[in-house]
């Protein structure tokens, strides 16, 4: 992949963060470490704070909360990564949905973008303020070694919520509504590319190193779909923030593409490319683009297990990855009952090389 020539400062900097140095395309050993969710329900530091503030939403919009979640991990176990925490719903939020969550059963958007036309929502682009000075806090007390990622939600998956008002394993009512009326979907499309693109300049803007965008229901799609309402709206966003913020590493995480993984990361042009617990690393080195970075995959259940599976998961995926520039991290999301005393065990593996 192609990149401006890094300056002395981007090339110290890299140094520095060894995360930061992978995502731009070096090989390090060991590989970097962060996990998905890493700030969240599995930490009693992160419980105790989220009964203070009484939910998940008035954490995100705390911004001094939330800049202590997310430095929480880093406290602990010193990841080489910091993940933002936030929500990929603060975007239909920003365009005007209502958000909130029901206890037990996830977030809610109203009105319904299935019955509900795009047009009679009014922007709210003030709503992403706090998550601008989550970023500005934790970028001031971070340790100098440690890589500052932001995210977004990918348009499809941030578009399934909007149109059905919550989250559903089939994203039926979002793909009927593409296929029923291509023209209104792309118009909910275009609102999140444009919304997202400002998003995520805000973040960097404000102290961000990288950003990843999360496409949770990328899988669902068929492949010529998956070409529209993944793949399109994604070269739209790495092109616009690229021409903002060119030294700015991109990581695209499809969740659940499968075969589709080597089209997405030949066509959007991201810098680096998560893979699901699902994926054939020994395939994936085989089947991407030489030299593009991967990030992944453990299976989040192996962590749980601990004991001789984690060993050999740990051990099998750094063997098949060690030929490219790696970021290890979980294939998805850490679970809440993952025992930390086994994530203590996972960096000991990590960095007894």
């Amino acid at each position: 992949m192609e990149s401006e020539p890094a300056t002395p400062r981007d090339a110290a900097l890299a140094q520095d963060r060894p995360l930061l140095a992978v995502l731009r395309g070096e090989r390090r050993d060991p590989p970097p470490v962060w996990l998905m969710r890493q700030a969240g329900r599995y930490l009693p530091e992160y419980r105790a704070l989220r009964a203070e503030k009484g939910g998940f939403l008035e954490l995100v919009n705390d911004s001094a909360a939330a800049a202590e979640v997310t430095l929480q991990p880093i406290r602990r176990f010193g990841f080489d990564g910091a993940i933002l925490f936030s929500d990929i719903l603060v975007i239909p939020h920003a365009l005007g949905q209502d958000l909130w969550f029901e206890a037990g059963e996830g977030p809610r958007l109203a009105p319904r973008l299935v019955d509900h036309a795009l047009g009679g929502l009014a922007a709210v682009p003030e709503r992403l303020d706090p998550v601008y000075e989550t970023v500005r806090l934790v970028r001031a007390q971070l340790p100098a070694a440690t890589t500052f990622l932001g995210f977004a939600g990918s348009p499809w998956t941030v578009a399934t919520y909007m149109v059905a008002g919550q989250g559903s394993r089939e994203q039926a009512e979002a793909r009927r509504l593409a296929y029923r009326d291509p023209a209104a979907f792309q118009a909910i499309i275009d609102a999140i590319v444009a919304a997202t693109v400002d998003y995520l300049s805000g973040q960097i803007a404000a102290g961000v190193d990288a950003v990843q965008l999360f496409d949770s229901w990328a899988g669902s799609l068929a492949p010529a779909q998956f070409e529209r309402w993944v793949i399109a709206p994604t070269v739209a966003i790495v092109e616009a923030l690229r021409a903002r913020h060119p030294d700015t590493p991109i990581i695209g995480f499809p969740k659940g593409a499968g075969g589709k993984l080597p089209a997405y990361a030949r066509e959007t042009g991201v810098d680096a490319l998560g893979l699901d617990e699902t994926v054939d690393p020994h395939w994936a080195h085989r089947s991407l683009p030489e030299g593009l970075p991967v990030q992944g995959n453990l299976d989040p259940l192996a962590l749980i297990t601990g004991g001789d599976a984690l060993d050999e998961a740990v051990a099998a995926i750094r063997a098949a990855l060690a030929g490219r520039p790696h970021v290890f991290n979980l294939g998805h999301g850490i679970l809440p009952d993952a025992p930390i005393a086994h994530v203590e065990r996972l960096l000991a593996l990590l960095r007894s090389r």
